[in-house]
């Protein structure tokens, strides 16, 4: 395949989620995003049309995983792989891949990246949002760039590099780090809301913060659930917001 041909497939995968429908979800996407493929290949119209049809059955997988799906089918529809192996390669990865993708991204970095940038703002510091860009893009720019690129190379066997990452277990590492942060900002919010509260001298607002923060490492030791850790300093944060007179 021509590198400007690749570099086409790969540019249009970064647009798939534009056209997601609630019938077959990213067929769409995917469809326009392989037609390079079968141009390059200038096969007749017939032929055209049943690989464009064959890649308009229903896929749905996460946004960022989705380009080492794309990596993978593209070598093999390009080795001239029998169409039920190629159907059967998207179906057995778009699952797992969606599950560890709506894991890793939405759930533990975009709020670790976020509460980071929060912490930032309340700081003063006006480049509170281009932190959460720097924390957030660099790795899910990798995984889209090296999962397609290690896709290609290695066909069916592009599942590697994914599995290789583990993300799973970098998840729940990120999980622990953002409780750290959600107590530090709860402590924040207490330090800054006390301001208008009248503590007596030995109990200043900072130290209500400190307590805060034990809580959460007390509660992260006692086994409870990190989401409820998560929504209830959320909530109490939301609460000490609010100026009290």
């Amino acid at each position: 395949m021509k590198r400007s041909t690749l570099f086409s497939i790969f540019m249009r995968s970064l647009t798939v989620p534009v056209s997601f429908n609630f019938r077959r979800m990213q067929n769409l996407g995917f469809a326009f995003t392989m037609f390079p493929l079968i141009a390059e290949q200038r096969k007749d119209p017939r032929e055209t049309g049943v690989f464009l049809a064959r890649h308009l059955q229903m896929f749905n997988t996460h946004p960022y995983l989705l380009s080492s799906v794309i990596g993978s089918v593209a070598r093999i529809e390009e080795e001239g792989c029998a169409p039920e192996s190629v159907e059967a390669l998207k179906k057995a990865l778009m699952g797992p891949y969606a599950a560890i993708g709506d894991s890793f991204f939405w759930g533990a970095l975009r709020p670790f990246s976020a509460v980071g940038a929060v912490i930032l703002a309340l700081t003063g510091t006006l480049l509170a949002p281009l932190a959460f860009l720097l924390l957030y893009t660099p790795a899910q720019l990798l995984v889209r760039v090296k999962g397609f690129l290690e896709g290609y190379r290695c066909g069916r066997n592009g599942i590697d590099f994914i599995r290789a990452l583990d993300l799973l277990k970098e998840s729940v590492k990120l999980r622990y780090l953002l409780l750290v942060l959600i107590g530090s900002l709860a402590a924040m919010a207490v330090d800054n809301a006390s301001r208008s509260w009248n503590f007596p001298l030995e109990m200043p607002g900072g130290a209500v913060g400190s307590v805060l923060l034990l809580l959460v490492f007390a509660g992260v030791r006692l086994g409870i659930s990190s989401v409820k850790i998560l929504y209830g300093m959320s909530l109490l944060c939301m609460v000490l917001s609010i100026k009290i007179w």
